[in-house]
């Protein structure tokens, strides 16, 4: 278990601030991840990799000459924002544009294409690589839909070796798709990961047996069996590599491949030798020649007791990018070319987005309304902490277990938001803004792209300037659905927070047509959440990590549409105490959450920003359909 710790939030934020303090001849700390410790050369295409911690040495400690530019460190199992990626891909793109790669998972995908289009809007050609190397994960019918595992490295390292080599952006993404195209991985494990804070692992294999087909992310395997001998080992991960060669492969004898054994957190040195001793074998007899191959820890899983097994089928281009040098904390090989002298401190100073912007004006009705969402999401901090253990549980029955401890740094970190811009003189649509890009950047993930998503267009709909009236709220609850289900892709009955959402848009979108209160309108929306997310229990996921695991996720609810429930029943108590204090029923300067909900520059009360029976005109959005990931 991870014993070495002070907050589990903070985690991530410490551990990579050590890793710099430990790497300074190699890399340098910028908002959101680490770049190399010397400037791009000019014109080079610029190399970004990124994930989630909890991988090390992926990702942090793949940055330096021939590898990695830079790396965007997301918190614990969860991708990078997509501010964290474009931050760091500002600070080593030198002119030749930029390629982005990550690991084939939802929020990952998510986030890097999003900071992919935001690059390019600015003007920095940008393109993205997932790698999908793990064959557990999805048929061969479905390579795409594979999450990338230790066969990171190959095509990480043949993208650098190629931008190295003075290749144009194109070649150098073309030379990481040949090499993701040509990599297979397979593991297995003995025992799950335990999370810092955690109070147990992720998962838990019965004494004498073994999982197979697991994820890097505490994910429980797709089986398992009897806990075999260390040549037994590696004749399953051998024979199940060797049954699925890629497109251009037709016989493994006579074929070369980059072979790495990977570690995944407590399996030592030696066991792996041992078990490398009979891979090596066992290529030999079918005649495959290992080309520098690897046995060590390349990508873990903290401290999951688990091993996996990485081919990379070479071809002549593929072995050269493959045997150039590299010189970074965690892997080093040959002789990397030359850098630049180390950045100036100042250039790190300067690495960020650009300053905040201004305040935009508001009316004192918009500011009391900014007043009552700082209530709201002071609530919502407080039932998202109240219960982190309870949807990292949850969500590690069959997922990666984070989903707590995202929701956690994001919701807190929107609440500070929202406090600082309200104290600023804010309106409404700019106060949820704020709380919207927090919540996305600090708990990355699906479920911060997600909620960021959300909150943008309940903020949207709120604006700087009018006086919002329920149906207004309601409208941009129903815009808010509409917008998770377009970037996140899943429908109702996928097992995610969609199976939550689109029911409570659709009642309190009906209720306040009705002429209800908000508070009454929400009310009866937050009943539907919560029968629609305790529903979630008797559904089997169809996309995201848990897919794979149908069978361990029936019987449990989802924990994003869980934790979704919890939070609508937590705004509704903000609610109902404003509407008491607008019909006098509460004293001037009550107290919700915590928060005194009368705003500080407007006499009247928060519930008047909120007129409970103005009509509307807004249109609704309700409908279900969208296209897919995983929506924790």
């Amino acid at each position: 278990m991870t014993r070495l710790f002070n907050a589990p939030e903070a985690f991530a934020d410490e551990a990579l601030e050590g890793f710099v303090a430990a790497h300074r001849r190699w890399v340098r700390a910028v908002p959101g991840g680490v770049v190399r410790s010397a400037p791009t050369a000019p014109g080079q295409v610029a190399v970004v990799i990124g994930g989630g911690s909890g991988h090390y040495p992926a990702f942090s400690g793949l940055v330096g000459p021939g590898l990695a530019h830079g790396a965007a460190v997301g918190n614990v199992f969860a991708s990078p924002s997509a501010r964290q990626v474009r931050t760091v891909a500002r600070s080593v793109h030198a002119g030749g544009g930029v390629v982005l790669m990550y690991g084939n998972y939802a929020g990952d995908v998510l986030h890097f294409g999003q900071a992919a289009q935001q690059l390019t809007a600015e003007g920095v050609e940008t393109r993205t690589v997932a790698v999908t190397d793990d064959i557990s994960s999805a048929s061969a019918e479905e390579r795409d839909k594979r999450r990338g595992i230790a066969g990171d490295l190959p095509v990480f390292k043949a993208a650098a070796a190629a931008a190295e080599q003075g290749r144009t952006l194109d070649e150098v993404v073309a030379a990481a798709r040949h090499a993701n195209a040509r990599t297979r991985s397979f593991g297995i494990a003995f025992g799950g990961c335990t999370l810092p804070g955690a109070e147990g692992p992720l998962f838990t294999v019965a004494e004498g047996r073994m999982a197979v087909g697991l994820g890097i992310h505490g994910e429980p395997g797709i089986g398992e069996q009897d806990v075999p001998t260390a040549d037994e080992a590696a004749e399953l991960l051998v024979s199940t590599l060797l049954s699925e060669l890629p497109e251009g492969v037709e016989r493994p004898r006579g074929e070369r491949a980059a072979v790495i054994l990977n570690g995944l957190g407590t399996v030592k040195y030696e066991e792996l030798f041992v078990v490398y001793r009979r891979v090596a074998q066992l290529l030999a007899e079918a005649g495959v020649e290992a080309v520098e191959p690897e046995a060590g820890e390349l990508v873990t899983s903290f401290d999951m007791a688990g091993i996996s097994l990485t081919l990379c089928w070479l071809d002549e281009d593929l072995e050269a990018l493959w045997t150039a040098g590299a010189d970074t904390p965690a892997y080093r090989k040959g002789a990397p070319a030359a850098q630049a002298a180390p950045a100036a401190e100042a250039v790190s100073a300067s690495a960020g987005d650009a300053p905040a912007e201004a305040i935009p004006a508001a009316t004192e009705e918009s500011r009391a309304t900014a007043a009552t969402a700082v209530a709201a999401l002071t609530a919502v901090s407080e039932i998202v902490d109240a219960h982190a253990d309870e949807l990292g549980r949850i969500d590690a029955v069959a997922g990666d277990g984070d989903h707590g401890i995202g929701m956690r740094r994001g919701s807190e970190a929107a609440r500070l938001a929202a406090v600082a811009a309200a104290d600023a003189g804010a309106g409404a649509r700019t106060t949820v803004n704020a709380a919207a890009d927090a919540w996305s950047d600090r708990a990355g993930g699906t479920s911060g792209a997600l909620w960021g998503v959300l909150l943008h267009a309940v903020g949207t709909a709120l604006g700087d300037t009018e006086k919002p009236t329920a149906r207004t709220v309601a409208h941009g609850v129903a815009e808010a659905s509409a917008a998770v289900r377009r970037l996140g892709g899943a429908e109702v009955g996928d097992k995610t927070m969609v199976d939550v959402l689109v029911p409570f848009a659709r009642t309190l979108t009906d209720a306040t047509a009705e002429g209800a209160a908000l508070a009454d309108a929400w009310d009866r929306a937050a009943t539907a959440a919560e029968q629609a997310a305790k529903a979630t229990a008797d559904l089997v996921p169809r996309i995201g990590r848990a897919r794979p695991h149908v069978e361990r996720s029936l019987g449990t609810p989802d924990a994003g549409a869980h934790s979704l429930a919890l939070i609508v029943r937590a705004v509704h108590g903000v609610l109902r105490a404003c509407s008491a204090f607008s019909r006098g029923v509460a004293a001037p300067g009550t107290s919700v959450s915590g928060v005194v909900v009368s705003p500080r520059r407007s006499a009247s009360p928060p519930s008047s920003a909120l007129d409970p029976q103005a009509p509307s005109t807004a249109p609704s959005s309700t409908g279900e359909r969208g296209t897919r990931p995983d929506h924790r």
